[in-house]
């Protein structure tokens, strides 16, 4: 099997896909992991994907330039994961007369779109815990571009080095890249969400954190009561069940690869925030400085130190964890997702088997998710 990059170490960027003109590559996901197989019938041997494949040719790095945190309007906190950095950041872009690319749920994938309707930008926010498919957006942000209008693209650091890649040094491309733990298949996301009885094609709307609480509420409910943490959440929290290439990945450091960054400002000293969410935001270049004097945001001094202890993304990937290799056998030896978490984390699991018992016998009113 010839693959674009390292075996089992595609992040599925989908770059490769785009710049194919023969439709030679498929990513191919193997929950577990994935990999850019090239058809060698089809392959004309140009060289285009591996050129614009960023685990071959990651996108340079830049030093932050400031670390500022803060938060919205409150109409724009509430609705968001955080601080609602995310939001403001793409209101003002429309707002300049650029257009965004962000990634939404629709019909069960996760894809990324490019809009320029204010309207619509609660359709792009919230934290995605799950491998989103950027197929197609690069080439139509590479036209969107190529008008001389601003484009906003907003991504994983994998996904913005990939952009960056494909437009080569477009100055009207701005780019945000998130702190990022890792990424699991949405093959995952799928079986765990049928597990609770749901159909992801079928939701209409799915958030998986708000401020510091975390686990998956569809919309209009919740897939597990309020203060307990489904499976799927303890696995993403814990590491568990990343994309192989998320244990060993270029871009969790200080130096990022978008003009700005942002995450949360976990152990913040304005702690009384916290719990209405706090966003930490990096600035790497004067395009960043440009969106963050435009933006209708309330922003405070970092401590640095503090910062980067909090949020281990910016000084290493997330580590594989012993009990990854048996989680996976145990999904391919047919076991449930749920089982397959249990038989990782017991006595977590137990835990929250208790709590929800609880709150169901109305013993304990709920509250945080451990």
């Amino acid at each position: 099997m010839n693959t674009v990059c390292k075996m089992n170490g595609c992040s599925g960027c989908m770059a490769c896909v785009d710049v194919c003109s023969q439709k030679a590559i498929a990513v191919v996901d193997n929950i577990e992991y994935m990999n850019a197989v090239i058809d060698e019938e089809r392959c004309i041997k140009c060289g285009a994907c591996s050129r614009v494949c960023q685990q071959n040719n990651p996108a340079e790095l830049r030093k932050p330039l400031s670390w500022l945190q803060g938060w919205g309007a409150e109409n724009i906190r509430a609705t968001s994961s955080s601080g609602g950095f995310g939001q403001e950041i793409m209101r003002t872009m429309i707002r300049s007369g650029g257009a965004v690319a962000a990634c939404k749920l629709q019909e069960g994938k996760f894809r990324f779109e490019l809009f320029e309707d204010e309207s619509r930008i609660p359709e792009f926010i919230g934290s995605k815990y799950v491998k989103s498919n950027p197929v197609g957006i690069y080439q139509t942000v590479r036209n969107r571009l190529k008008t001389g209008k601003k484009v906003l693209f907003i991504g994983l650091p994998c996904q913005v080095s990939a952009m960056r890649n494909y437009v080569k040094n477009d100055k009207n491309l701005y780019t945000v890249d998130l702190i990022c733990h890792g990424s699991p298949s949405a093959k995952l996301l799928h079986k765990a969400i049928s597990e609770y009885g749901y159909d992801l094609t079928e939701v209409n709307a799915i958030y998986f954190r708000a401020a510091n609480k975390f686990a998956i509420e569809t919309q209009p409910t919740p897939i597990v009561p309020k203060g307990v943490q489904d499976r799927y959440t303890m696995a993403f929290l814990k590491g568990l069940c990343y994309t192989e290439n998320c244990y060993s990945c270029h871009y969790a450091q200080t130096e990022r690869v978008g003009d700005l960054t942002i995450g949360d400002s976990w152990g913040t000293e304005l702690s009384s925030e916290l719990s209405k969410g706090v966003s930490l935001a990096l600035c790497q270049t004067e395009k960043g400085k440009e969106m963050l004097d435009m933006m209708n945001f309330t922003f405070y001094d970092v401590d640095l130190e503090n910062a980067v202890q909090r949020n281990h993304q910016l000084r290493h990937p997330s580590e594989l964890p012993q009990e990854r290799k048996k989680f996976f056998e145990d999904l391919r030896k047919g076991k449930s997702f749920k089982q397959a978490v249990f038989s990782a984390y017991p006595k977590t699991c137990i835990r929250q088997n208790i709590k929800e018992l609880l709150i169901k016998t109305k013993l304990y009113s709920g509250g945080g998710n451990e």
